[in-house]
């Protein structure tokens, strides 16, 4: 039996998020989906931690956001392969999150990402109730979604406007703005953790990409290597010059000159 819920239910009588299952017992369907999760999070800290210098804000990978009440609990829960939600604690109640349970909350997602492993159909079931569009548009209320298929190298992201999720059109980067967060969702063909693939992956609004940690490092090796080649250069000249001038002394001294007096 499916138990909706409603605000008036009394809230002394809701479970919260250590009440609640933390999984329908359920497979990750294929093994790129977590490297995909880390390497948006990842990227995005940095991002992050300028919006949110209080450090208030969750990022959700494969965790269930409960909506409405039901039994078994499970089914009142949709589980985004990644999300994230502004302006909450990392942590509730001194622990660490099983879930997000809405009716604790309040507050929900700005955006959660599905990643695609079959034909999309599950991603884009409008079906009233169970269909998971229809959860993240009418009952969740997420602003974005977007739907990520790494075996067609695409991304489609919705903009929830006027209670309807409406496409959003590619720049002309061939990128989506997700404005509110000042960033630009993409694909990238390119090489993280072991796999070539086609990356979901982020970029500024002026398209800049969005940097891993290891790839900031990496960067950061490469500019203190040329910069140490820079001043190999610099000393090699100085010491070319300085060979130059000791040449030039030394043959105005065999001319009976004083090369200080010159």
């Amino acid at each position: 039996m499916t138990t909706a819920f409603t605000p008036s239910n009394p809230e002394t009588a809701l479970p919260d998020h250590t009440q609640l299952p933390e999984s329908d017992g359920t497979f990750v369907k294929n093994l790129q989906e977590h490297p995909q999760s880390v390497l948006l999070t990842d990227s995005l800290t940095p991002v992050l931690r300028e919006l949110h210098p209080d450090g208030q804000y969750c990022i959700g990978q494969d965790s269930g956001i409960y909506w409405r009440l039901t039994d078994p609990p499970e089914r009142g829960a949709e589980a985004p392969d990644w999300f994230y939600i502004p302006n909450v604690p990392p942590t509730l109640n001194g622990q660490m999150r099983r879930s997000y349970v809405l009716w604790q909350e309040y507050v929900a997602p700005l955006i959660v990402l599905e990643f695609v492993s079959g034909d999309g159909e599950e991603e884009r079931d409008r079906t009233p109730i169970t269909g998971k569009f229809w959860v993240y548009e009418q009952a969740i209320r997420v602003p974005f979604y977007g739907i990520y298929e790494v075996s067609k190298a695409q991304v489609e992201v919705y903009h929830l406007v006027e209670n309807a999720y409406h496409r959003v059109p590619a720049n002309d980067r061939g990128h989506f703005p997700i404005t509110p967060m000042g960033i630009e969702l993409g694909i990238w063909q390119g090489h993280y953790q072991n796999a070539d693939l086609p990356w979901l992956r982020c970029w500024d609004l002026s398209g800049n990409l969005l940097l891993t940690g290891d790839e900031r490092a990496e960067q950061e090796k490469q500019r203190a290597e040329q910069e140490k080649q820079r001043a190999e250069q610099e000393r090699q000249r100085a010491e070319q010059e300085k060979q130059r001038a000791d040449r030039l002394a030394e043959y105005l001294r065999s001319q009976g000159i004083n090369p200080d007096q010159v």
